[in-house]
């Protein structure tokens, strides 16, 4: 092992990002100093968008493309369908083949800033689960079934909550560790990467792996962003954190909009500023100026330095100087009503319909200071114009 690679391996083991490994951390610290692994991280695309509290796990997997490991990202497509329970105090919807399709893709374009898949030696590969589940017969789900008691399955918290609330456990939510943890057999992986709430699926597939091939897998968890105070998580199930399809300005904001113990979490799990430099930051006594380097150091992973230096003055501009009011952008229709949606898709040209959607439904949407939340709702434009504001910090004047 050379001494720059064993640096590079201890910095990314103890930035602060990874909480639990399995079995032990010495022993994944060597492997991942002297020999190539095989590592995958899956995700089920089950929302439209992600937020930056997954961004993490992916620049993490980055991080192990760069060290020279085989580094796979798994989209599960199939299990998508079946939804997973963690943490669901009841059960999930079930998602059809196509909106799954389709969030699939969005999101490997919203993480490509984020994980190399064109690299021209060791490119990032890309995989879905649906092209083996989907085949498997009833003997071999049988076969997988006899893995794993039921008696596991039950030490879930969210099943005990429910068993005692007597709320219903479906069969098919006891299929979701199985599913997931054949992927590890299927994909013959050495480590798994995952969020602590995933710690009970993954080792799943260890155990599934043991038995089919005899082979160990590392389980490295990660921890949720979240806030030190609260508690509280950014979630893609609920609608909830900074999308990363979000504009320049949106995601700025956003940040901005964050509470200030928010400020270190966000500098060590989505930026690449050395440790020092995030204690520096967050020890500033000017809090909000540490949160305008955290926006601007985070817009810019995802949208460059210009159009995140551009959002930064946007916003010092509309919101800071609070000249919102006074100098927001005219946009024209050319008639004098339309669809709530329609002139969203008008004023927001750079947001996608779904995203679009997603603000209306989240009362995100105000017109001369009412909430909109009916995308089909017919609104009578004035002579004069009226105010429509989107989120906290986005104003436009909307004429007929």
């Amino acid at each position: 092992m050379s001494k720059e690679k064993e640096k590079k391996v201890k910095k990314i083991l103890e930035r602060g990002v990874i909480q639990e490994i399995y079995p032990t951390k010495k022993e994944f610290q060597k492997k991942l100093a002297n020999d190539k692994l095989r590592i995958y991280i899956g995700a089920d695309p089950t929302f439209t968008a992600l937020h930056l509290g997954h961004a993490q796990n992916y620049m993490l997997l980055e991080d192990f493309r760069q060290l020279g490991h085989e580094v796979i990202f798994l989209f599960g497509d199939f299990t998508a369908r079946i939804g997973d329970p963690t943490d669901k105090e009841s059960v999930r919807k079930q998602l059809s083949a196509e909106e799954v399709k389709n969030n699939a893709r969005d999101w490997l374009r919203q993480i490509e800033s984020l994980v190399d898949f064109k690299d021209k030696d060791n490119p990032a590969q890309v995989m879905y689960n649906n092209d083996w589940l989907s085949k498997l017969t009833m003997e071999e789900v049988l076969d997988l079934s006899s893995n794993i008691t039921v008696q596991r399955m039950l030490e879930r918290d969210m099943f005990e909550k429910r068993i005692k609330e007597e709320k219903p456990i479906y069969l098919h939510e006891f299929m979701y560790p199985l599913m997931q943890g054949y992927d590890s057999v299927v994909m013959d992986v050495d480590v798994e990467l995952c969020g602590t709430d995933q710690i009970f699926n993954a080792l799943v597939g260890r155990t599934l792996l043991q038995k089919y091939k005899n082979k160990d897998k590392f389980v490295v968890a990660t921890k949720l962003v979240a806030n030190p105070v609260t508690g509280e998580l950014m979630s893609k199930s609920k609608g909830t954190g900074i999308f990363l399809d979000s504009t320049p300005f949106d995601m700025y904001g956003g940040v901005m909009s964050l509470p200030d113990e928010m400020i270190k979490v966000m500098l060590v799990s989505v930026t690449h500023l050395p440790l020092e430099k995030v204690e520096e930051i967050a020890g500033m006594e000017n809090q909000r100026d540490a949160k305008m380097i955290t926006a601007l150091e985070i817009t810019k992973i995802f949208h460059g330095e210009k159009k995140a230096r551009e959002a930064q003055e946007q916003f010092v501009k509309l919101v800071q100087n609070k000249e919102a009011a006074d100098n927001v952008p005219e946009i024209k229709l050319g008639k004098s009503s339309a669809r709530l949606l329609e002139i969203l898709q008008t004023c927001l040209k750079e947001e996608s319909n779904s995203q679009i959607k997603r603000l209306i439904s989240q009362n995100s949407v105000k017109i001369d200071g009412k909430v909109k939340n009916d995308f089909e709702e017919n609104i009578e434009i004035p002579k004069k114009g009226a105010l429509l504001k989107v989120g906290k910090k986005k104003w436009f004047r909307v004429l007929p």
